[in-house]
């Protein structure tokens, strides 16, 4: 229905965009840590995913055309939902992600909160042969960074209070949200809101 929304930025967080076009605000649940690149006037462009179910409309926004591409691939895998897609996507990067169901990486994926064994092991048979075309169009690989290790770094506090909060909107206690990315920023040394929030969405 909608291709893409291109407005400006009113209310954001790191699961939520509330973008205004032409004086009406459109609310989207976006990826975790999700960034929009605004345009020379500052407006940023979204692309867009819509579902209708008989109790919501609902749209999901996304940065790039490969990003919801991969949430629709997502979608396909039986048993897939939009909030597990989401969920998935926001667990790991797209390249990761991708290179984790083409090599079948059923311990990486179980690493994502929220993804139990039965659906992990459901994306990989449905989803394992697609994956492995994209990467080959795209020319990356296992070795792309799966496993690719962090630099040591310490977390800024604005960066782990802006984790907790995204882990908080997606259905944790502020406890486990806490526990989880002080943990992570812990494991990672991470600045960056997207990576902290990935690696605490592992188990």
């Amino acid at each position: 229905m909608y291709e893409y929304l291109e407005g400006r930025i009113v209310e954001q967080s790191p699961a939520r965009l509330v973008i205004d076009v032409g004086g009406v605000g459109y609310e989207l649940s976006v990826p975790l840590g999700a960034s929009f690149s605004p345009n020379s006037d500052g407006s940023v462009r979204v692309f867009t995913h819509f579902t209708v179910r008989e109790d919501a409309h609902k749209l999901f926004g996304f940065p790039s055309q490969a990003s919801r591409e991969l949430f629709r691939l997502l979608l396909s895998a039986k048993g897939v939902g939009p909030g597990l897609a989401l969920t998935v996507l926001s667990g790991l990067p797209r390249q990761e992600l991708l290179a984790a169901i083409s090599a079948g990486e059923t311990a990486l994926l179980l690493k994502i909160k929220g993804l139990g064994r039965k659906r992990a092991d459901q994306i990989l048979l449905d989803l394992r042969e697609h994956a492995t075309r994209l990467l080959a169009l795209e020319g990356g690989s296992l070795q792309d960074g799966v496993l690719t290790p962090l630099a040591p770094k310490g977390g800024s506090s604005s960066v782990i209070e802006d984790a907790i909060v995204a882990l908080i909107s997606i259905g944790f206690t502020e406890k486990e949200a806490r526990k989880n990315v002080e943990a992570a920023a812990s494991r990672s040394g991470s600045e960056d809101l997207e990576t902290l929030v990935r690696t605490a969405l592992q188990k």
